[in-house]
């Protein structure tokens, strides 16, 4: 095992800038109790996070001082030079979203569902667990409270979301409080685990608490902050702009990016037309399509054929690119496949704790109405959220406490690190020769089809783009938009309306999968170049290696760092 091995000793000393780091990390994990939950962490099971808006201008606060300090440090070697670059570089960011006004509320990625989500990291085993769930169960509420004078505060300030972001939380939160949503299966769990009558009569007292309180915020969104909601739901060029660097930590030229997005979905539809001649000579995409549909073989029934399969597919690709392709050395060898308790679609990751007594996690939220699902769309899912993508990009950070500090492993999210490196991982799938068989190549490019679209449309739409002529032209609506997307992604209409409100409600997140994808790419060619010229070979493992060694970062940081 070389030293560059994830978990392999480094001999790196802790540096001033390691320090001030891990300061800055455990006072805003102070400020975040969920977030001490994800990493495993004791003492603030039941606690949320300040959700009002004195809660988030402390955040502010600190953000800003830590700013301040920051530029007076010296780099010691250059991983502190990174640490530096990345720390004023999210930060940052940071501060400029508070201070833009906005209270984040979309149908994905808001309060209302993060209060919720920390639930399912809770351990569910113990008497004890059952407790803590419970006592967080009862300070949901004021976190919901909280989040609702947040709301009013910027919309005091004329930052209002838009209606159909509105509207659409406000169904989740019903959905949420209803004696078989997402809510109500803990206090089933515990009558499972056989939990004491005291203790189960405070998971129930929790659970009714929780539901009330989403069927309040609910009420509000719609009696009081629906009717001051705009009709539109694109956000103009100046705030995508921002919000476009904040997922992708870089400035992006957008007209380019956006016909970059369009060359992109054109050399995607080239590539799947080659594929579906595979499938049967003279086929279109469409055809070779209904083909794959109708094989048995390819077909499941119910999540739980959904889940077996799934958690099939990504041991056996872990077992084989385990010490071969990559670095993969145990705790991280491990990955668990579950079907989510909400019914919202869509499928996210959840990385381990700190300690990985709790492993990474795929998380798969199917709607009511998706009752059977084929293999051939869903395998280059599989390796985008597990092996390689999110949980060894994202394992492989958590592990590395010999050569990075806990901000630079826990502290910085970036999507167009996460998403661009999943999304990588599922082009490099086919490259490893693991994508053979036409359907499941036909898969893989259906997938990299919609995130080129979702370039398309989100920054066509928020931006006020023309449309091509041949979606219409004309500057670009949602409902033309949404035409535009049912013709590029290979989703259920359930799934289809779940992400076009998600887009129009999370401006720039969407386009940062191939956003940074491309920017992968683009390292990788460069250092394969360099190799050449130095008349080197090229070791794609030890660049992965190096690369996910980083942690994640900003893409121009990522730049920063692959230069050092």
């Amino acid at each position: 095992m070389s030293s560059n091995t994830p978990g392999s000793s480094s001999g790196r000393a802790p540096t001033e800038v390691d320090a001030f780091a891990e300061d800055y990390f455990e006072r805003m994990l102070a400020l975040n109790p969920e977030e001490a939950t994800v990493l495993g962490r004791p003492g603030v099971e039941t606690e949320y996070a300040d959700y009002s808006p004195a809660g988030r201008e402390e955040v502010a606060q600190l953000q800003r001082e830590t700013l301040t300090r920051l530029a007076q440090l010296q780099p010691a070697d250059p991983v502190d030079e990174v640490t530096l670059h990345a720390m004023a570089e999210r930060i940052g960011l940071d501060v400029a979203l508070h201070d833009s006004g906005r209270t984040e509320l979309n149908n994905l990625a808001s309060a209302p569902q993060g209060v919720r989500m920390v639930l399912e990291l809770m351990p569910a085993q113990t008497e004890q667990d059952f407790r803590h769930i419970a006592g967080r169960l009862h300070h949901l509420p004021g976190a919901l409270e909280g989040y609702w004078a947040s709301l009013v505060h910027s919309a005091e300030r004329g930052q209002v979301p838009a209606r159909r972001q509105v509207q659409a939380v406000a169904q989740q939160c019903r959905s949420y409080a209803t004696e078989d949503g997402a809510l109500a299966g803990y206090l089933h769990s515990g009558q499972q685990a056989q939990i004491s009558s005291a203790t189960e009569q405070e998971l129930a007292a929790g659970t009714n608490a929780a539901q009330q309180a989403y069927r309040v915020l609910a009420e509000r969104l719609e009696h009081e902050l629906l009717p001051k909601a705009p009709e539109t739901d694109a956000v103009g060029r100046e705030a995508y702009r921002l919000h476009s660097q904040y997922f992708t930590g870089t400035a992006l030229d957008l007209e380019e990016t956006y016909q970059w997005g369009l060359a992109e979905l054109a050399r995607l539809v080239a590539a799947q037309e080659e594929v579906a001649e595979q499938i049967k000579p003279g086929a279109s995409v469409a055809e070779a399509k209904a083909i794959l549909d109708a094989d048995p073989a390819r077909q499941l029934s119910g999540t739980a054929e959904l889940q077996a399969w799934m958690q099939r597919l990504s041991d056996e690709a872990l077992a084989a690119l385990k010490d071969v392709h990559f670095d993969i050395p145990a705790p991280m060898d491990v990955l668990e496949c579950m079907i989510a308790p909400t019914q919202d679609g869509g499928v996210y990751y959840t990385g381990p704790s700190d300690d990985f007594s709790r492993p990474g996690r795929m998380w798969w939220s199917v709607p009511p109405q998706d009752e059977s699902f084929t293999t051939w769309t869903e395998t280059t899912t599989v390796y985008h959220e597990g092996v390689p993508g999110h949980h060894l990009q994202i394992a492989t950070a958590t592990l590395v406490k010999d050569r990075l500090n806990s901000w630079r492993r826990h502290g910085s999210f970036v999507s167009g690190f996460a998403e661009g490196w999943a999304l990588y991982a599922e082009q490099l799938m086919a490259e490893l020769g693991f994508l053979t068989d036409p359907g499941d190549l036909m898969g893989m490019y259906d997938m990299q089809r919609m995130r080129a679209a979702r370039v398309v449309f989100d920054i066509g739409v928020h931006c006020g783009f023309d449309a091509p002529a041949e979606h219409g032209g004309g500057t670009w609506t949602p409902e033309q938009g949404k035409e535009f997307l049912r013709t590029h992604l290979p989703i259920s209409p359930a799934q289809l309306d779940f992400e076009f409100t998600r887009y129009l409600g999370w401006p720039g997140q969407a386009p940062s999968y191939k956003v940074g994808q491309r920017v992968f790419e683009q390292i990788r060619a460069d250092r394969e170049a360099s190799a050449q010229q130095a008349g080197e070979s090229f070791d794609l493992r030890a660049f992965h290696t190096e690369l996910l060694g980083l942690g994640m970062i900003g893409l121009d940081t990522l730049r920063f760092a692959m230069r050092r």
